[in-house]
């Protein structure tokens, strides 16, 4: 390899440090819209937005708006704080495909389209499968109990 090559390859080459930011960043911006206008909204609408919520799973629009403030609003939290990264990825990927499969139908343009809930979709599933990184609650108790 070149010097020129030698000198700038920690440039191309990824870092622990830069890793965990990474993470840190995708948590906080798929986490944070998530929850304060995604949940808090469905939440503190509850009343109006139950008459018109669509019924994906054949449980009721009460139970699937419930269904949808818990796993969104849960999922959401749990990928902030970094506690359980995994679970609340999981669940907020849960309800992120629910709505882009069911009420969507796939659909990534046009009228109604799902193309919000399929970038969610794909933020989540991110973090599902990298985890939480070590600026997180999950990385303190790993570090902690060294893991």
């Amino acid at each position: 390899m070149s010097d020129y090559a030698n000198k700038y390859c920690y440039l191309l080459a990824p870092s622990r440090l830069t890793t965990d930011l990474a993470l840190l960043a995708a948590r906080l911006m798929f986490g944070l819209p998530l929850l304060a206008v995604h949940a808090w909204d469905k939440y503190n609408l509850f009343s109006i937005k139950v008459h018109e919520f669509p019924d994906p799973l054949g449980v009721g629009a009460n139970t699937s708006l419930t269904l949808a403030i818990v796993l969104e609003g849960l999922g959401a939290l749990l990928v902030i704080a970094g506690a359980f990264t995994r679970v609340g990825a999981l669940l907020a990927a849960a309800a992120m495909f629910t709505a882009f499969a069911s009420v969507h139908h796939f659909a990534l343009q046009g009228t109604g389209n799902g193309e919000l809930a399929f970038l969610y979709l794909a933020g989540f599933l991110v973090i599902l499968f990298a985890g939480a990184g070590r600026f997180s609650v999950d990385g303190w108790l790993l570090k902690k109990n060294k893991l």
